[in-house]
């Protein structure tokens, strides 16, 4: 595996993290039968797989937010969110850069 792959996975530490701060439930809708495993900023576009960029949601809310004109709506909720659970959280930062 190489390096920008690597950095862009998400790790079981990092999901077991998310997880937890996410209170094991879909951070928009609540539903427990979620997963740790959405990027905010996509791994297409070269989101890292760490937790200032992971959030738990659940199928349908994973579906709307990759899939759906309800992007730009959720990708807000989620910033909020996570901006909230992180005080010097950047979007800069969550990108990765090869230099």
């Amino acid at each position: 595996m190489n390096k920008r792959t690597r950095a862009l996975d998400i790790s079981q530490k990092v999901k077991d993290e998310v997880w937890e701060r996410d209170n094991h439930e879909c951070i928009l809708c609540r539903n427990s039968q979620a997963m740790p495993n959405a990027h905010y900023i996509a791994r297409s576009h070269s989101g890292l797989g760490i937790p200032e960029n992971i959030v738990t949601l659940c199928g349908r809310c994973h579906h709307r937010y990759d899939n759906t004109t309800d992007r730009p709506e959720i990708k807000e909720r989620i910033k909020s969110y996570l901006k909230s659970k992180y005080s010097n959280w950047n979007e800069e930062n969550l990108v990765y850069k090869k230099y």
